[in-house]
């Protein structure tokens, strides 16, 4: 069997741009989806929009330093994020892979939600029926995204993402130039969240998927595999 292919998205964005504050991918959020895809055997690209080093947040390093599947990652893996390819070779070519999928951290929500590569990138995906999946403020990668003919890619889909209120606990209101849980409303997103803040919630809706926080990562990275049917 032909192995699948998900192209995984990073950021380039290290600072906030208002204040300087360092920032980046999660951990977790890219650890421990990598850890489910590979078990089920499927092969990933890694880019982002400068392509070379993407930006590892390490508050979330000394948060989920000592988790097993991050630590593993951290140690072990650091060519990923270290070598990834310019996110400008990828577009145009979404028929070489199954899935997109945007791993959060705060980074997204200040370049991939402009990214007009990415953002065609997403149109591609969805017009081939490919899952196009997204994970706390991965989301942000997704929310501005528009199907080829024209409407918002989460109008009318049931959706989640990091929240306002997880948002305000973290500290970071203030500095964002927007808060996900509003946008995602705003482009006509039936968005929802888990019963207490940082708990689990992932929602599969046609060919989004996304997860609310850290939490849910390891249920993205199932999802993902669900849906490609492996």
């Amino acid at each position: 069997m032909v192995a699948k292919k998900v192209l995984v998205v990073l950021t380039s964005c290290d600072k906030i741009p208002k204040t300087g504050k360092p920032i980046g991918w999660y951990l977790p959020e890219l650890a421990h989806p990598y850890d489910v895809l590979k078990e089920a055997g499927v092969e990933m690209t890694f880019a982002s929009p400068k392509g070379g080093v993407a930006p590892l947040d390490q508050v979330s390093v000394q948060m989920f330093g000592e988790d097993p599947s991050s630590k593993n990652f951290l140690e072990n893996h650091k060519e990923i994020w270290e070598n990834t390819r310019p996110l400008s070779e990828f577009v145009g070519k979404a028929s070489e892979f199954d899935a997109i999928f945007y791993p959060g951290g705060h980074g997204p929500m200040f370049d991939l939600a402009f990214d007009d590569e990415s953002l065609k990138l997403i149109a591609d995906f969805a017009a081939q029926n490919k899952p196009v999946a997204a994970v706390c403020h991965g989301p942000g990668a997704i929310v501005n995204a528009k199907t080829h003919d024209g409407e918002y890619l989460i109008k009318g889909k049931n959706v989640t993402g990091f929240s306002n209120t997880e948002e305000d606990q973290a500290g970071f209101t203030p500095e964002m130039n927007f808060l996900l849980e509003d946008r995602m409303k705003e482009v006509g997103g039936q968005y929802a969240i888990a019963d207490a803040p940082w708990g689990e919630k992932v929602i599969t809706d046609g060919v989004v998927i996304t997860g609310q926080n850290p939490a849910s990562a390891h249920g993205v990275g199932k999802a993902i595999v669900e849906a490609l049917g492996l």
